[in-house]
């Protein structure tokens, strides 16, 4: 079977690589993935506090929580998703697996 592919404006054969996961262990919850993504793909959640690693108390403002630690990226609407790759590209933990589809 061949792979579902495109042409660029230039007329460059393009492939497109569709998200099928998102790794919110590594997650960082920074939304760079949100803001450029040109779909509905991703939404900010709040982190489990099973994820949540406590040990570290310097991280920790008065009020007892780890600003950095308590939000977290999912996928919304995967299915949504055009394969642009524009959210692996600026993830800097690279957080995102993606699948070129085959053609049926």
């Amino acid at each position: 079977m061949a792979l579902v592919t495109g042409r660029t404006r230039g007329g460059k054969d393009w492939t497109p690589s569709f998200i099928t996961a998102l790794n919110q262990k590594d997650c960082i919850g920074c939304g760079r993935c949100y803001k450029v993504c040109p779909r509905d793909v991703f939404e900010l959640s709040e982190r489990d506090e099973d994820d949540v690693d406590l040990d570290d108390d310097d991280d920790f403002d008065d009020d007892g929580f780890d600003d950095d630690a308590t939000m977290v990226m999912e996928l919304k609407d995967a299915m949504d998703c055009i394969g642009c790759e524009a959210c692996f590209r600026v993830c800097p933990k690279a957080c995102m697996s993606h699948e070129s589809l085959q053609a049926a």
